[in-house]
């Protein structure tokens, strides 16, 4: 159900109109507002709630809502009638009562009925959709329209378009300032990070509808996408099993999935937007696979629970909150558990030729990266001997020469770099029973 509430009223109760929405005020705050010209000022006024403005209804205004009816975006229609003193250039409740009724749309003409739609609004769930048109590689509107399909049946939804001028964040924490049930992000990765990020510590659950490249996020949520991954998303949803899991802050900026240095955030930079819309996920490897033969090493000064370590020929750090299998470089322990308070570091090395002299280089990494990825699948300790891995709730990284750094698909800068967990900071919406028997132990569901 769309989560529009249209607001009409003759002249002489607009007050009326006003004093009703101003003690309802917290639920008509969770809803669009749309309203002719001059009850939206009147309601602007009197409320300080944003409204979106039709016409006056002399020119209009009430066609223009009317056919939003028609076309399934209103909710419910709250009219306030004049029945005695109604002047000829006001708008007719005639054509309400026909197209509601057409359309099974609930309409209220006096404060008795409009108490009775809000009682069935308090009762109801209210969803933001944060999504992104150009994420991933599919049709924008075609798979906006099957998410409002397959969500609207149960839900009365929000849906925000992000743009050149809107993040995901500002859109989230506009959703936030009304007081949702919960929170939906729909795009890629980044787009999916920035939501979290805002609903870190507001205990407002979070759903994943993944249209990216490697949708790492879902795949470490157990989101099946093999076939119908927004069917399957939405159903999850659908479905309201949440968990509560860590996130973390990265130089400041949350953080849900990992923080890559050295060859993985060269990776992420060389596989651009244009080789992604080419090859999808296999850019990620194309790209790897070229910098395989450029990856330079680097000097590692890591600072973990007052004490600090060097570490010498690093070709990459990872230090995750979550990540699925196919992160293969924050698999230092064969899985990566994102509620157990803790940050999963990893940190690859290479020794050098004198000690392995009959191996090339680039096929040992590729071994390497191998094992870890079988590792991972079953969930076992690799036990590789250029790999070391630790878990800690905080670590400062400081590398010579300075490396770049990719925070959950984005890259930020350069080291040094400050990474704290934060525990128990996001609800999110999971398959049932999904996870491992060491973590994953906290469930609850949204009713």
């Amino acid at each position: 159900m769309a989560a529009t509430l249209a607001l009409i009223a003759h002249d002489r109760k607009k007050d009326e109109l006003v004093d009703f929405i101003l003690q309802y005020q917290g639920i008509f705050a969770r809803y669009h507002l749309i309203a002719t010209e001059t009850t939206a000022q009147r309601i602007q006024q009197g409320t300080n709630l944003p409204v979106e403005q039709m016409l006056s209804g002399s020119q209009g205004g009430d066609v223009q809502i009317a056919a939003q009816v028609a076309e399934g975006k209103i909710l419910a229609v709250i009219f306030l009638i004049d029945p005695l003193f109604s002047q000829p250039h006001e708008p007719d409740i005639q054509l309400f009562q026909r197209i509601c009724a057409v359309h099974n749309v609930p309409l209220a003409i006096n404060i008795s009925t409009a108490e009775t739609i809000i009682e069935k609004l308090r009762q109801s769930r209210i969803a933001h959709l944060i999504f992104n048109p150009v994420a991933g590689h599919g049709n924008a509107e075609q798979e906006l329209s099957l998410i409002r399909q397959l969500l609207e049946p149960h839900m009365h939804l929000r849906v925000h378009q992000t743009t050149p001028n809107e993040s995901a964040e500002d859109l989230t924490k506009q959703a936030i300032e009304t007081d949702p049930d919960l929170v939906i992000a729909s795009g890629g990765d980044g787009t999916i990070s920035a939501v979290a990020g805002m609903l870190i510590g507001t205990q407002i659950p979070l759903g994943v509808i993944p249209r990216g490249t490697a949708n790492a996020f879902a795949v470490a949520l157990g989101i099946p996408l093999a076939l119908t991954p927004i069917r399957s998303a939405c159903q999850v949803i659908i479905n309201g099993n949440t968990r509560v899991v860590d996130a973390a802050s990265c130089n400041q900026r949350p953080m849900i999935l990992l923080a890559g240095i050295g060859y993985e955030a060269e990776t992420i930079d060389k596989a651009t937007r244009e080789m992604k819309e080419q090859w999808g996920a296999l850019a990620y490897l194309i790209a790897g696979w070229k910098q395989l033969n450029q990856q330079e090493l680097f000097e590692s000064e890591i600072e973990v629970e007052n004490q600090v370590y060097q570490v010498t020929s690093s070709a990459a750090i990872t230090v995750a909150n979550a990540a699925p299998p196919t992160s293969v470089l924050a698999q230092g322990k064969g899985e990566v558990i994102f509620d157990d308070n803790k940050l999963d570091v990893t940190i690859a090395t290479v020794q050098t030729q004198e000690e392995k002299p009959l191996i090339n280089p680039r096929f040992r990494a590729v071994a390497t990266m191998i094992n870890m990825l079988g590792a991972a699948l079953i969930k076992t300790n690799p036990e590789l001997p250029d790999v070391y891995h630790f878990r800690t709730q905080r670590i400062k990284l400081t590398t010579n020469p300075p490396q770049k750094i990719v925070v959950d698909g984005e890259m930020i800068g350069t080291t040094p770099v400050e990474i704290e967990c934060i525990p128990d900071a996001l609800t999110v919406f999971v398959p049932k029973n999904n996870g491992s028997e060491k973590g994953w132990d906290r469930q609850e569901s949204l009713s």
